[in-house]
């Protein structure tokens, strides 16, 4: 057997093999539950410019004055950067009241839906709807 049709399938194999995973990589959003909207208020510790996805670190006041970190899960850079966002639109220190779709687990997370500012500035995930042919403006 020659050593070309040793090696050809085995590099075959290797190559999906390492491409199989990158389909997968990509979470569903099964985890959110997006019949539900809650508003969180805090203090942002961090806001991440990543791919995949943005993530704002948010703290938050509990009912019981102690503060719990929330870890909120936006859409990629370049989908937010289509409706108007910077890398620069959340820092850390902004107040914000979040709207987010929880966590279905219960644990403090949730996917971002909108964000407002105390001036009342307000970034969504997505851009804003264009009124009706004829709606009144």
């Amino acid at each position: 057997m020659s050593s070309r049709k040793i090696i050809l399938p085995i590099v075959a194999g290797l190559a999906a093999t390492a491409f199989s995973g990158i389909g997968a990589a990509h979470h569903s959003f099964a985890m959110f539950d997006d019949s539900k909207e809650i508003v969180l208020t805090g203090v942002v510790k961090e806001f991440q410019w990543t791919n995949p996805h943005t993530f704002v670190q948010l703290e938050v006041k509990g009912p019981d004055g102690a503060v719990v970190e929330w870890s909120i899960e936006g859409s990629s850079p370049n989908g937010l950067a289509r409706v108007g966002w910077k890398r620069a639109s959340i820092k850390a220190g902004d107040q914000l009241a979040v709207t987010i779709n929880p966590l279905r687990s219960g644990e403090h997370g949730g996917n971002f839906v909108q964000a407002k500012f105390p001036d009342g500035r307000v970034l969504t995930r997505r851009a804003p709807e264009a009124p009706a042919a004829g709606a009144p403006q």
